[in-house]
């Protein structure tokens, strides 16, 4: 049975899209609670706002207890490893309760054309800037049909070019009050002075100017709501 179109359903409910997946080699050690060896990753997460509705409609969204967004994911991905039969796998579960962060970065390079940016975030061609991994999903087997689609689909990625390379006037460089960014690395400690200055600033209210700035997928932007609740979980609580 193939998997793969299931699990993009299961998906749809919550705002959330199957981003890809990929077989793992032996080498890889991707393993499943009962040690064997996982055949298959998919990763899930979200183009946009896709995701935010299901969210705000959740009751972890307003039980204002820390890291709802999270809490959230883990809900929904630890519910469908159940229903499917397998596990998942965060990119916020690390050090102390796990020796290292898994490495999401790295298997999203595997499922879709991501390419470096000058904000220091994952470039997609189609989704610009504004795209993110919520969950891994693994399992023991995988069907044939969805091993050849997973090749595809790879071999589809590869042929994509970084839109970054393409973009002359880089505008997201230009946009920052700060100055936080420079194409080679990001002055956290610069952006966070400036935004707890004033929690009702266009950065707060409105998201990071610069990432805003970005000519690629323009449509996609989070709307205000979503952007002040992502800027509020980069500060610090009492600053936001």
């Amino acid at each position: 049975m193939s998997l793969g179109p299931a699990l993009s359903a299961a998906l749809q409910v919550h705002g959330l899209q199957l981003r890809g997946g990929f077989c793992p080699s032996p080498e890889e050690a991707i393993a499943l609670p009962n040690g064997r060896p996982a055949a298959v990753l998919w990763l899930a997460g979200n183009m946009g706002g896709s995701m935010w509705n299901a969210f705000q409609a959740s009751s972890f969204a307003h039980d204002g207890l820390p890291h709802p967004l999270d809490r959230w994911s883990r809900h929904l991905g630890d519910a469908l490893a159940q229903q499917f039969g397998g596990a998942a796998l965060y990119p916020f579960d690390g050090p102390p309760a796990q020796p290292h962060y898994h490495p999401f970065q790295q298997w999203a390079s595997r499922c879709e054309p991501l390419f470096p940016s000058p904000l220091m975030l994952r470039m997609h061609p189609q989704h610009g800037l504004w795209h993110a991994y919520r969950f891994a999903l693994i399992f023991s087997t995988v069907d044939t049909q969805d091993r050849v689609a997973l090749a595809e689909n790879t071999g589809d990625a590869l042929q994509e070019e970084n839109p970054c390379l393409s973009c002359i006037e880089q505008p997201c460089l230009q946009a920052c009050p700060v100055q936080a960014y420079d194409g080679q690395g990001f002055d956290v400690h610069a952006c966070r002075a400036h935004v707890r200055q004033d929690a009702n600033q266009v950065c707060m209210t409105g998201g990071c100017l610069a990432r805003n700035a970005c000519p690629v997928a323009p449509h996609l932007r989070y709307a205000p709501a979503q952007a002040r609740f992502h800027m509020q979980a980069f500060v610090p609580d009492d600053l936001a």
